[in-house]
């Protein structure tokens, strides 16, 4: 019965036609691999390659098993593969908390990431604000959080997994969409659609950053998400200063532009869990999770 070890050497041999070569990619001595070449070519009961002391050629026995013996190999490596991953399935629930940002781009990644990686894994999502995700961890409620910094808690820990540019959002038909960076001082006594206390990572980063610079907008409203902001954006009532992700609303009538350098600024989304939680299918989750 021809191995499949044989089948695997005659491969190796055939890509160098050299002995010498194919013993050292396979990391064994010359005899040995004669010796397998040999047995399988009895087995087969033909010649597979043609020696001379100058060099090693296939025959056209040798060229027809090649390319049976590479589909084999082939065959037998994605059988491998996918047993090997039918060992790694996991299967359960796992609770997704999230905030509204979260639905432009890290939620959709994980959801794409978790059908492919964990098919037998039912998602629930729900969305909740970031403080309510805190409470939510903390009481088990959710085993997962996508949020804006939470709280420091020696209980939760979290994983940086977004760091975006906060960008200029302009109605289209304004004088300042024309701009490729807008200076600063353009900017002074504009109206603008701001961030609410609610959204107190967002509202005091932009409202710090402003006053820093000695800007002074003229706030027409105060929204809590990034999306209903842009919508009234898109009305031309006002300016806004949102995340780089918020694009993905699709707002045609609203023009992006970089901030300008005294206001630059960066968002960042966390993935946040208990430490107590047991759930592995988080722990499968987490490994999944690339920091940022």
């Amino acid at each position: 019965m021809i191995e499949l070890l044989q089948v695997r050497y005659f491969v190796i041999l055939a890509e160098e036609l050299n002995f010498s070569r194919a013993a050292l990619r396979l990391n064994i001595s010359q005899p040995p691999l004669s010796r397998h070449i040999q047995q399988l070519e009895q087995q087969l009961d033909v010649r597979l390659f043609d020696r001379t002391s100058r060099r090693v050629t296939l025959t056209p026995a040798g060229h027809a098993f090649l390319v049976e013996a590479r589909r084999l190999l082939a065959q037998t490596d994605a059988a491998v593969t996918a047993t090997r991953r039918a060992a790694r399935v996991v299967s359960g629930k796992l609770t997704v908390g999230f905030v509204g940002a979260a639905t432009y781009e890290v939620l959709p990644q994980l959801v794409s990431m978790a059908r492919t990686e964990l098919p037998g894994v039912e998602l629930e999502l729900i969305q909740l604000e970031t403080a309510e995700q805190d409470e939510a961890l903390r009481a088990g409620r959710i085993d997962l959080g996508l949020s804006r910094p939470l709280d420091a808690s020696p209980m939760i820990h979290s994983l940086r997994i977004a760091h975006e540019p906060m960008m200029l959002a302009i109605p289209q038909g304004h004088p300042l969409a024309s701009r490729r960076r807008p200076p600063a001082e353009t900017l002074q006594g504009e109206p603008f659609i701001m961030f609410a206390p609610a959204a107190r990572y967002l509202h005091d980063m932009l409202a710090g950053l402003l006053h820093k610079a000695g800007i002074a907008p003229r706030v027409v409203l105060q929204m809590t998400h990034s999306q209903a902001i842009l919508s009234l954006v898109s009305t031309g009532i006002g300016l806004a200063i949102v995340p780089t992700c918020a694009r993905n609303a699709s707002f045609d009538n609203i023009v992006f532009r970089p901030l300008p350098r005294p206001l630059a600024c960066h968002a960042d989304m966390f993935a946040s869990w208990s430490r107590e939680n047991a759930n592995p299918v988080l722990r499968r989750v987490r490994e999944m999770l690339r920091p940022c």
